[in-house]
């Protein structure tokens, strides 16, 4: 078969085809005022990784989709990530993923069908890691290739992780290092070098599945994962929907150790841009470098964790056994009292 670039047949890629938060936040506004649904646990109002429903029995349905268009060439590699990503969000939620569905578009008249059928495998393949069954599906024509998944999970009442239920003195912690998009970019312009290249996918496809585990810590206050909007994004949602600041030190980030090669050519997604500007005001003044590190779209993300520093010990321990390297075992700031910005991030 031709070598096909599933890449050159999108305008976006991954989580940076997201639509723009300030976009975003037009679209979802709404005169209609419905009466809430007191089964609904967690829904659209804090911006969370997905809707929990109460299930009346002390478990509760945890329900989330997620799609885009293709940030690999590879199409099996592209149904890896996309699954990965979809079910990161039941992992954010600290559940564990019961079943999932596809989510198909695809341009038949420019590409091949054998690749869909291949996009497929690639998520079947994680799912099966996960413990599920990819059990269907919808498909559609589209002009560009996108793939996604539904998925449904479950969690115990008492350990439902929130995105805004941080504590003051909480350390914040990732579970994997960013620039995935700064990455991909370099893929897509023919600048990368084929190690690193190599390395982001692997953390792409990995599974946050270290988050049904933090579900049971009741240290762990509050949890999301990074996706489109970047760790700035993400942060100021889970600090500000706790009334808090986040402090955090850039030098204590973790990076890919070759992104600044990337960054040293301007190499960089059109999302991060769009991010800077809805959220610069809410962070203090950033350098160039923290700008595009923190703002870079993630795609398949690590979870980012608000942990009370009692339960360092226990944390560290999970991660050990996890797997994680040495720069996801420190902390990269912590929650205080709110201040004039939602970040501040320091040297």
């Amino acid at each position: 078969m031709e070598t096909i670039k599933l890449t050159a047949y999108s305008k976006g890629s991954g989580c940076g085809c997201k639509i723009a938060p300030a976009v975003l936040s037009e679209i979802l506004k709404s005169a209609d005022q419905f009466p809430p649904d007191p089964r609904l646990l967690v829904g659209n109002e804090s911006h969370d990784d997905a809707s929990v429903i109460d299930l009346g029995n002390s478990e509760c349905l945890i329900s989330t989709t997620d799609f885009f268009m293709p940030i690999v060439d590879d199409p099996y590699l592209f149904g890896k990530i996309a699954a990965s990503n979809a079910l990161s969000d039941v992992y954010a939620m600290g559940g564990k993923p019961l079943t999932a569905l596809a989510i198909l578009g695809w341009p038949v008249e420019k590409l091949a069908p054998e690749l869909a059928q291949q996009v497929l495998e690639g998520a079947r393949f994680i799912c099966r890691m996960a413990g599920i069954t990819l059990a269907g599906g919808h498909s559609i024509e589209s002009q560009e290739p996108i793939f996604g998944l539904a998925v449904n999970g479950l969690v115990a009442k008492n350990n439902i992780k929130k995105n805004n239920t941080a504590k003051e003195g909480d350390l914040i912690f990732l579970t994997k290092p960013l620039g995935n998009g700064i990455v991909t970019t370099a893929a897509k312009r023919g600048v990368v070098k084929e190690s690193d290249y190599a390395t982001c996918v692997s953390y792409m496809t990995s599974l946050n599945k270290i988050g049904e585990e933090l579900g049971l810590m009741d240290g762990v206050h509050a949890m999301t994962d990074i996706t489109g909007f970047g760790l700035a994004g993400h942060l100021i949602e889970m600090s500000e929907g706790s009334e808090l600041t986040a402090e955090i030190n850039f030098m204590d980030v973790p990076v890919y150790p070759f992104l600044g090669s990337y960054l040293d050519q301007f190499v960089y997604p059109d999302m991060t841009t769009k991010n800077y500007s809805f959220y610069a005001s809410r962070m203090n003044t950033l350098d160039a470098k923290q700008l595009f590190t923190l703002c870079d779209p993630q795609t398949s993300g690590g979870l980012l964790i608000a942990l009370d520093e009692k339960s360092l010990p226990n944390y560290l321990s999970l991660c050990s056994a996890h797997g994680l390297p040495d720069m996801l075992m420190k902390p990269i700031g912590k929650f205080v009292s709110r201040a004039e910005k939602s970040i501040q991030v320091n040297p």
